[in-house]
């Protein structure tokens, strides 16, 4: 046998025929050669990246549950929410503030936890999701945490309104039913007052989102927040520009069954009851307290006439100022008070059978006496805001230069309640509001507030510290705080057939009965003492007879002022069917609130829940499961069309003793202007 050599001989290697031809080739086709190769190169490289893309899939599950997971979309860069075994896509969430085309690889840093996604952009942000313990049996949740890895990246996830009515949030100046019709730039997530900032977000907000899909979006407490709102487009949840490193978390969950998942806001700890009786706000003369006392006794005189004795006479924050500084003098030496008070004591009876209620804030003028000796006295300068003590943080408020009570003290919390209280008991009030809730005073200085005190939870701390005066007190604004006995009083709305206005009552009522705050009470739109122009008549008994259905029934102008003698007449009518009949169906359903959570007043698809036609139904509302109200929103009509929800339910016309079909739409339905349709079921 004939062994082979392990290495191969050293020499020349034999030159083969082909080589010998190419050189004998000419320059021209050599170059035609090289070209045709470069081509089959191409081809081929082009042809092995389209058989990648198409075996590729352009979705990539990147965490999964029972009932539902997260997909990663390469084409849009989008996280997507999948309910299971359906497959149906519930929400659309598009990343920015990460490069969105570069797909993420198979878990890296957690693939050792089955219940974790973890991956990290290079030099931008890290993603975290997570299975999250779900609220309820047949619901499943997820966690989503962006953390930024430099200090510029501003973070950015944006929820997809194709397809998805989203309902809770933040309330605006023009409510909207859903949602996707509202339009607001990037802003801080914190309550606001209209007529300071008109494009701002409103008082009543909650870090609370619900899809008609059947999914929910609750974003952590701790997370500072930017929302945008684009108009059928989508909203934003923002981390803020220009804070280091500030991350953005939220949880999302599904529920497979599509019914509505865990409410946004905690039932309250007690119960309180409506307004059984009106409330007629004053707008009298103010110069004195003289002046004042005349005018609510003129005011009470006028109601027992026209048979409106029941009710409440409310004062605003001035004529409560003028009247508390005549009545319980701050400071003063004990015999000249006592003097002061018998010669200017306020007397109840003086418009009895009718209650008082007065208007107070957290604000305070820095020209009056009561602030001049705060700066004086060493003890009480921690009662207002400061940017370093005792420098205090002033801002406007009602045209004036003010300080704002220090809700982190718990001495100026203690002195400005028992105030408060001191106040109710000279004057006899039965109700005390509370305006100047909302906003962030260092916000509106462009000064970052400290950390006790960023985002709503000002509003926070003083709703908590108002609770313990009482079921009788009023707060102007709502923030996380829908579980304390409170009424909230909305936002003011336009005397006109606007979203701002009439058109936006209904809205605003879904919105904040949603969001927890289910007692609540509603401006007067109609008309305005203000105004020496005479009311809408017709504007009058449309806001008439929508709050004949609500927890109050609040007026600005009294009837008799705006309209005929018909109008007065049917003023009572609504008040006498709002005692009669609407108190005792809203303490009904107060208790089901109290122990399910479940808001008294809810929209057309609480009943209807998987029709498209319900989620967008805005000028209907039901009061519980039994009564659904259906008013008229236009200038002029007397016909409008309504959808009766619940298939397979019977609704019954209270003005005809008709019965209809529920799930169904009825056509041109007739209400003249002394009717409002009103069924139950």
């Amino acid at each position: 046998e004939r062994i082979m050599p392990l290495a191969r001989p050293t020499g020349q290697i034999p030159e083969a025929t082909w080589t010998l031809g190419f050189r004998e080739m000419t320059e021209p086709w050599k170059g035609a050669l090289g070209c045709l190769g470069v081509a089959v190169f191409f081809a081929m490289t082009i042809g092995i990246i389209s058989w990648q893309a198409l075996e590729q899939s352009p979705e990539e599950w990147v965490l999964r549950g029972r009932t539902g997971g997260v997909l990663w979309e390469r084409r849009r860069g989008a996280l997507l929410l999948r309910a299971l075994p359906t497959g149906r896509t519930v929400a659309v969430i598009a990343v920015g503030g990460v490069p969105a085309a570069e797909p993420p690889p198979p878990r890296d840093r957690c693939w050792h936890d089955g219940g974790q996604f973890c991956y990290a952009w290079e030099e931008d942000a890290e993603l975290r999701l997570s299975l999250e313990p779900p609220p309820a049996p047949a619901t499943e949740c997820y966690g989503v945490r962006w953390t930024p890895l430099r200090p510029d990246v501003m973070l950015k996830d944006c929820f997809s309104m194709a397809n998805v009515s989203w309902y809770g949030g933040a309330s605006v100046r023009a409510q909207r039913w859903p949602l996707n019709g509202a339009e607001s730039p990037a802003q801080p997530f914190v309550s606001g007052d209209f007529s300071q900032n008109p494009a701002g977000y409103g008082p009543v907000l909650e870090r609370y989102f619900l899809g008609s899909t059947g999914v929910t979006v609750t974003v952590a407490p701790d997370v500072p927040l930017f929302l945008s709102l684009e108009s059928n487009r989508h909203f934003c949840l923002e981390s803020p520009a220009g804070r280091a490193a500030a991350p953005l978390g939220y949880l999302l969950c599904v529920s497979p069954d599509h019914l509505v998942p865990a409410q946004g806001a905690n039932p309250p700890s007690q119960l309180f009851p409506p307004r059984r009786s009106p409330i007629w706000r004053y707008y009298g003369p103010a110069g004195s307290a003289a002046k004042i006392r005349r005018g609510l006794r003129s005011l009470a005189k006028r109601l027992k006439r026209h048979r409106l004795q029941e009710g409440v006479l409310a004062l605003g924050e001035r004529c409560t100022t003028v009247l508390a500084a005549a009545v319980c003098p701050d400071r003063a030496p004990p015999e000249r008070r006592k003097r002061q008070e018998s010669a200017r004591a306020w007397d109840p009876s003086l418009i009895a059978p009718l209650q008082l209620s007065i208007t107070l804030s957290p604000y305070i003028s820095i020209a009056s006496p009561l602030f001049l000796r705060s700066l004086r006295d060493g003890e009480t300068a921690g009662y207002w805001l400061s940017l370093r003590p005792p420098v205090p943080l002033l801002t406007m408020w009602k045209g004036r230069l003010c300080a704002c009570l220090n809700v982190t003290s718990d001495a100026a919390l203690s002195w400005y309640l028992a105030r408060a209280r001191r106040l109710r008991q000279t004057l006899g009030a039965a109700y005390m509001v509370f305006e100047g809730a909302e906003g962030n005073a260092f916000l509106q200085q462009a000064v970052p507030p400290p950390a006790e005190l960023a985002g709503d939870r000002y509003t926070r701390a003083l709703a908590a510290a108002l609770a313990t005066l009482g079921n009788a007190t009023v707060i102007s604004a709502g923030a996380r705080s829908s579980h304390l006995p409170l009424f909230v009083q909305m936002s003011p709305l336009r005397s006109d057939w606007s979203h701002a206005g009439l058109k936006g009552v209904i809205p605003s009522v879904l919105h904040y009965s949603l969001l927890g705050y289910n007692f609540f009470i509603p401006d007067a739109v109609g008309g305005s003492l203000a105004s020496d122009a005479p009311g809408d008549p017709e504007l009058y008994v449309r806001w008439l007879q929508i709050v004949t259905f609500l927890p109050v029934m609040a007026f600005s102008t009294p009837p008799w002022l705006c309209c005929d003698a018909w109008v007065l007449n049917l003023t009572r009518q609504c008040i006498q069917r709002h005692r009669d009949f609407v108190v005792p169906l809203i303490t009904k359903y107060s208790e089901e609130w109290l122990h399910s959570g479940y808001p008294i007043f809810r929209p057309a698809w609480w009943l209807s829940p998987t029709d498209p036609t319900a989620f967008t139904i805005e000028d209907e509302f039901l009061i519980g499961d039994e009564v659904l109200v259906a008013p008229i929103t236009e200038k002029g009509q007397t016909w409008r069309d309504i959808y009766l929800p619940g298939e397979g339910h019977l609704w019954m016309d209270t003005n005809t003793a008709r019965v209809f079909d529920g799930g169904t739409v009825l056509r041109n339905y007739s209400a003249s202007l002394t009717e409002v349709p009103v069924f139950v079921k």
